[in-house]
């Protein structure tokens, strides 16, 4: 059976509050996914959308095509960026964690990616964009536990240097 996924991600600042949403369809079947985050990106968000709807598939090997308005994502798959960053262990990628997750499940499954454009009338996008707004606003907010890990050490790294100069 063939599964078309719609997905969107958020974030209210970039970094901030985010959310991501999913529907799933197959024939008479439908499924909506959503989740927020208390500090994270928008970009997160985008891949964990499609993540976390390759992992609710429960057939292996299903053909899915994904509609997403992230060219981020959907470059990084249709160009095979992604690959690519994988043979160079995602040295200097940001995302490396949620991208790794990404192969895992990926390659689960026969999946093409394709590009929407946002906030064009088409339903099933905008009906991402309200669930992962939602999400990001629930009181419910999730950590973002590896975004948090690596914007601490940023954050401790310029605190140092900050003690070592002047201005």
């Amino acid at each position: 059976m063939h599964i078309t996924m719609y997905t969107d991600g958020s974030a209210m600042g970039n970094p901030g509050p985010g959310g991501y949403g999913v529907v799933l369809m197959a024939g008479q079947y439908r499924k909506e996914l959503s989740q927020g985050y208390r500090l994270t990106t928008n970009n997160r968000m985008e891949l964990m959308a499609v993540i976390v709807g390759l992992e609710a598939l429960k057939i292996p090997q299903s053909t899915v095509t994904i509609y997403t308005d992230s060219q981020y994502v959907v470059n990084a798959v249709e160009q095979r960026w992604v690959f690519g960053w994988e043979k160079k262990n995602f040295a200097g990628k940001k995302n490396a964690d949620l991208w790794q997750r990404f192969l895992k499940v990926y390659r689960c499954h026969s999946v093409a990616v394709k590009w929407v454009k946002s906030h064009a009338g088409n339903i099933e996008n905008e009906r991402c964009d309200q669930l992962a707004a939602a999400a990001a606003k629930s009181p419910q907010l999730l950590e973002d536990t590896e975004y948090e890990f690596q914007s601490i050490k940023i954050n401790n790294e310029h605190d140092r240097s900050s003690n070592l100069f002047n201005g």
